[in-house]
């Protein structure tokens, strides 16, 4: 079994200061095989926002994948955001355009998908699609597949589809021979999974998996969370942790069970995933 902690949308510049203890905290005890994080690591990317957020990545287990997000890009300084948009997620986080975590069961795989033209959309291009689908194709039929990006493959209930990722058909489309199993974004600052629509009938259904806010102050509705995912060749136990105020600490609120197919791909194991609580 391998644990992948997903976090996304820390936004510092505008984090919640009592959330950061608790979330460094609740991230070690899950004793994670790799962190993910995707994107919007800044609120306005400026030199002292993502200082802080590689301070905080710092105090988290290792190994990581980080992507960046439309607010890593600056908004305001026109010439950095167009000459230069993610210079200073390079220097402070990391500068390699493909991010990954592999060993023999799971292969974690990020792409960026902020861009400078775009203020809050994303997209994604033919070049990096290609990329993801030779590091993909090479891997033997069992192995977990896992891509991560800021903005989602699917839009899900809590967003139109302008907040998918641009050219996210022709993604799914030339990645679906890839049999891609987990999809994880943020973006939305909602939690969220659903079985992703195989792009084929009868074809391979990867699990797109949303992560909320895990430590700013902009909720839209829901507690700060983040995602603890537990997964095996055959089978996933996806846990969503929120922040509990009362007692200063990450408590999990709802959990699901899927079970995979080589074949079809991913299936709902029992019950249907618990809603996820509004903030009190």
């Amino acid at each position: 079994m391998r644990t992948l902690v997903h976090l996304s949308d820390l936004h510092f510049g505008r984090v919640d200061p009592a959330v950061l203890a608790p979330l460094a905290q609740a991230v070690a005890d899950a004793r994670p095989d790799v962190v993910v994080v995707s994107g919007d690591l800044t609120q306005r990317a400026r030199r002292a926002q993502f200082r802080e957020a590689a301070g905080f990545l710092a105090r988290l287990p290792q190994p990581q994948v980080v992507v960046p997000g439309n607010h890593d890009v600056p908004l305001y300084d026109v010439g950095r955001r167009l000459l230069a948009p993610l210079a200073r997620f390079r220097r402070y986080v990391h500068a390699e355009p493909f991010p990954e975590y592999a060993d023999d069961t799971l292969t974690v795989i990020g792409v960026n998908t902020a861009r400078a033209l775009v203020f809050k959309g994303g997209r994604i291009n033919r070049g990096q699609v290609g990329a993801l689908m030779r590091r993909f194709r090479a891997l033997p039929a069992a192995h977990v597949r896992v891509v991560v990006s800021h903005h989602p493959f699917e839009q899900g209930p809590h967003a139109t589809v302008r907040d998918r990722v641009g050219r996210a058909d022709m993604a799914r489309r030339a990645l679906a021979g890839c049999r891609i199993d987990l999809f994880l974004s943020g973006h939305l600052h909602r939690s969220h999974q659903a079985l992703a629509e195989p792009v084929d009938e009868g074809g391979y259904a990867g699990l797109v998996v949303h992560a909320g806010t895990a430590t700013s102050t902009r909720g839209r509705g829901e507690a700060n969370a983040f995602n603890v995912l537990r997964v095996t060749s055959n089978s996933l136990v996806l846990d969503t942790l929120a922040f509990d105020p009362r007692h200063a600490r990450f408590a999990s609120v709802a959990q699901a069970r899927y079970r995979r197919s080589p074949e079809r791909g991913w299936a709902l194991a029992g019950d249907r995933p618990a809603r996820f609580p509004p903030v009190e």
